[in-house]
């Protein structure tokens, strides 16, 4: 098996030792009496230098046959050069070629970035080959693991549950339905109801990392019709500020911890990304201060109405300008535009205990303090027009005694999206589904 990865060899490689080096072949350089080979794999490149007299008749003959994406394995001994990518090179003593490519790959991979992004998406395992694409995904597995780290560390426990649900979980059409044997189901738009579950039956401070389904046709840079969600969900709470300090925790523990991280730090230079600005505390404005705040900018949103993403971006700005902030908590939205479970404002039944964390001007976190009264909690569920009767399931996890609780959901794709300043958050899923995309 794969010990090291060329930037293993590049950086602690010991001048003179043999190394055994596996990846593709990136590029073949022929000068008549050299010929370079780079390899490369998931960490980088490291070249092959193949002289004839220097190295076996066999190397030779192997190497004259090579092709762009031919999967090699090449052992040799690691000589350092100021003049090959990366400060070394390889002498070989074997190339043996583990797969050969059967015809030329339909994208350049190196330069797959400059193609247009629905042909990058259709040869989606050939343009994550382009290192700067991949970086992308090393960037994405690092920052699900500071959250997974952080709540750990915080004493929440790690739930698991289920995609294929009886009922939605949002209310509304926007579901996909599956066939379940004989039994009517769909896929899960959020673990709501069951996170509630994980703080009422015992767990007290739960969260999950797993996929969501949203059956929305939009067709916007930020949409997905599948993504992956953060969720938390803590009980015991004495206000929204408990739950709004979580978040605020852990957004600021994964970015602490990808500048910290000498890779993760690497690919935000690579993107040309200006490092994210944090305050002491994450500014806290309520929806009805982002009406007028907006207003005096030029962008009149009716009262009681929801921001939209022209909104989002403008409060971005003003945050950044008063606050030097990248964050804000956007606190107080209308009932109207919150689900039936969302706690109220006790002062103003209009308004809700919930929240939008902004980052960089878009919402990467929705959440607010639940409503944990049974009684109350049906009536809003009239109140929105859904039939309690179809809520059974979830209303009887509040009849015998549910603490005061409060939580959010996150999207691990707009996190790394805004991180990284891509265009578009299907950049930032491998596989991505819209409206039109099932393949590959």
């Amino acid at each position: 098996m794969k010990e090291l990865f060329t930037r293993d060899i590049l950086l602690k490689g010991l001048d003179g030792e043999k190394y055994t080096v596996y990846g593709w072949v990136d590029r073949v350089r022929d000068l008549g009496r050299v010929k370079f080979i780079l390899v490369r794999d998931r960490e980088g490149v490291i070249q092959i230098v193949i002289k004839a007299g220097q190295v076996p008749e066999s190397v030779l003959k192997v190497a004259e046959e090579l092709n762009r994406e031919d999967v090699v394995k090449v052992t040799g001994v690691y000589k350092r050069s100021k003049q090959a990518p990366g400060g070394g090179e390889i002498i070989p003593e074997s190339i043996e070629v583990l797969s050969k490519t059967v015809e030329p790959p339909p994208i350049e991979i190196g330069s797959s970035l400059k193609a247009e992004l629905p042909t990058r998406l259709r040869w989606r395992w050939l343009d994550t080959r382009n290192p700067a694409v991949g970086s992308i995904f090393y960037m994405e597995s690092e920052v699900a693991h500071a959250f997974r780290e952080f709540f750990r560390a915080n004493r929440f426990v790690e739930i698991f549950t289920p995609k294929i649900v009886g009922g939605a979980t949002e209310g509304g059409a926007e579901v996909f339905p599956v066939v379940y044997f004989d039994k009517s189901a769909f896929l899960a738009q959020s673990p709501q109801f069951y996170k509630q579950m994980g703080v009422i039956a015992g767990f007290e401070r739960v969260f999950e990392i797993g996929p969501v389904f949203r059956a929305e046709k939009h067709h916007t840079v930020r949409h997905l019709t599948e993504y992956h969600s953060v969720d938390y969900e803590v009980g015991f709470i004495d206000s929204l500020e408990d739950v709004l300090s979580v978040a605020e925790g852990a957004f600021r523990h994964v970015v602490e911890y990808v500048y910290r991280h000498p890779r993760c730090r690497e690919i935000i230079e690579e993107f040309k990304v200006e490092e994210v600005k944090i305050p002491k505390r994450f500014p806290r404005i309520s929806i009805r201060e982002a009406y007028t705040i907006l207003d005096s900018m030029g962008k009149k949103i009716p009262y009681g109405e929801d921001l939209d993403s022209e909104a989002e971006k403008m409060l971005h700005r003003y945050v950044e300008k008063e606050y030097d902030s990248d964050f804000v908590f956007v606190t107080g939205y209308p009932w109207k535009v919150r689900p039936f479970y969302a706690m109220r404002d006790p002062e103003d039944k209009d308004w809700t205990l919930s929240f939008d964390l902004l980052f960089r001007g878009l919402e990467v976190a929705t959440g607010g303090q639940r409503e944990h009264r049974y009684h109350v909690l049906a009536d809003q569920a009239r109140e929105k027009g859904l039939n309690v009767d179809d809520l059974w399931f979830y209303l009887e996890f509040f009849k015998y005694g549910a603490p005061p609780h409060g939580g959010a959901g996150i999207g691990l794709e707009r996190v790394v999206m805004q991180i990284l300043k891509l265009n578009n958050i299907r950049e930032a899923r491998l596989l991505p589904r819209d409206p039109e995309r099932l393949f590959p």
